[in-house]
């Protein structure tokens, strides 16, 4: 599968990035390769191979996750603690997309 250039330039923009002329040559190439990689994945023949959710199934008692306990979440205030500029109980941040 081949990414077009209009296609990069696409989602530069859906994703508010200006990107130059050669930096979206470079990110065609990049998305082109990957999307190859993926193209020879699929290739794969995994009749018989059973499908894994979790790979720590079959892992060592000392490989798994700990257990999902609930714990009281973080109030408003504590969350806003350290905040350079908290506003009306929010985080306070400055503008970075201009449209």
């Amino acid at each position: 599968m081949r990414i077009t250039e209009k296609e990069v330039r696409y989602v530069a923009g859906l994703s508010n990035l200006k990107l130059t002329d050669a930096e979206v040559v470079k990110l065609q190439a990049d998305l082109d390769g990957i999307l190859e990689h993926m193209d020879r994945l699929n290739e794969i023949d995994t009749t018989g191979v059973e499908p894994m959710a979790q790979v720590l199934f079959e892992a060592e008692e000392t490989a798994t996750l700990r257990a999902d306990l609930p714990v009281p979440p973080l109030g408003n205030q504590a969350a806003l603690a350290n905040a350079p500029q908290p506003g009306a109980g929010y985080f306070k941040v400055p503008r970075v997309i201009e449209r």
